[in-house]
């Protein structure tokens, strides 16, 4: 496969993950009404771990008759096991149930529109994460940073010149996704994407598990209420998503795959519209658009 078209098909990975994460802020909206986030959570990610568990062993079983057959596995296949692979899956499943559980409670307290544009904002926050990896950043980023800033006082910041509970969240858990992007940048390469995404959720299923019990009264009827928004989340989501992202963003520039990603902002405004019927303000629509050009000058 030529070089173009392995990064076209790797930018349309990302896209389709965008565009299921996207829907889910609908889901996870919903699912809240039914129960608490960290329950949310919990369920979620263990549902995206046994999506997995069929292609692990469709992929054990293929390794196998490769074996059987004398054949030597692909040169440039990623390890499948071993301590870089559980490190990287545990970094990445802590970083991302922190991420998720941070959203789902801004969820309680804004629209699914602005959660979805201010989670985007991860798109500046890659770049300078970089800057301490040691990669370079052009001065154009400062401006971005400049104009996304304005865009998020637009589109969160009240005439009292407050910054809402909800999105003060979403904004966190921007920072937090950030992180989760560069962890999943950096083993991607090194690993196998499948099990990678496996350990991930069962590392983040497990630590919201632990959350539920001591802070939460989980209940399955409330569960089974929720079963929609779950499944969406856990399976779609999870299970699909997340593991797009990491196969996708193997090869790539983080920050190239964050620009594609974020365009979970404008599926998560076009489901609230359709689905949940809500609307932004004139001054929030600014917002969005500043922000939206902030995220593509990042990228020139």
């Amino acid at each position: 496969m030529s070089k173009n078209l392995f990064k076209l098909r790797q930018s349309l990975l990302l896209l389709l993950a965008a565009a299921i994460w996207g829907f889910a802020f609908v889901a996870q909206s919903v699912g809240m009404n039914y129960v608490q986030p960290y329950t949310f959570t919990a369920v979620r990610f263990l549902l995206g771990a046994a999506a997995l568990l069929p292609v692990i062993l469709i992929q054990n079983a293929h390794a196998a008759g490769r074996r059987r057959r004398g054949e030597t596995p692909f040169k440039d296949a990623p390890a499948r096991s071993g301590k870089e692979l559980w490190k990287g899956g545990i970094l990445c499943g802590t970083a991302l149930v922190a991420a998720t559980s941070v959203q789902q409670f801004g969820l309680v307290k804004t629209t699914v529109g602005k959660a979805g544009f201010i989670t985007t904002m991860y798109i500046i926050i890659v770049p300078i994460l970089g800057i301490f990896l040691g990669k370079k950043v052009k001065p154009l980023i400062a401006v971005c940073v400049v104009i996304a800033a304005a865009g998020l006082y637009m589109l969160c910041m009240t005439e009292g010149f407050s910054l809402q509970a909800g999105d003060a969240l979403c904004l966190a858990c921007a920072f937090l996704f950030s992180v989760q992007i560069m962890l999943v940048d950096h083993y991607a390469n090194r690993v196998d994407g499948i099990r990678l995404a496996a350990i991930q959720f069962i590392t983040a299923s497990a630590i919201a598990a632990v959350l539920m019990l001591l802070f939460e009264t989980p209940d399955w009827g409330s569960i089974v209420d929720a079963g929609i928004p779950i499944l969406y989340t856990g399976i779609m989501s999870s299970g699909v998503a997340y593991t797009l992202q990491i196969v996708g963003q193997r090869g790539l520039n983080p920050t190239v795959a964050s620009l594609i990603m974020s365009m979970e902002s404008v599926m998560s405004a076009l489901a609230g519209y359709l689905i949940l019927h809500q609307t932004f303000t004139g001054r929030e629509l600014a917002g969005c658009i500043l922000m939206g050009l902030a995220i593509v000058l990042a990228q020139l």
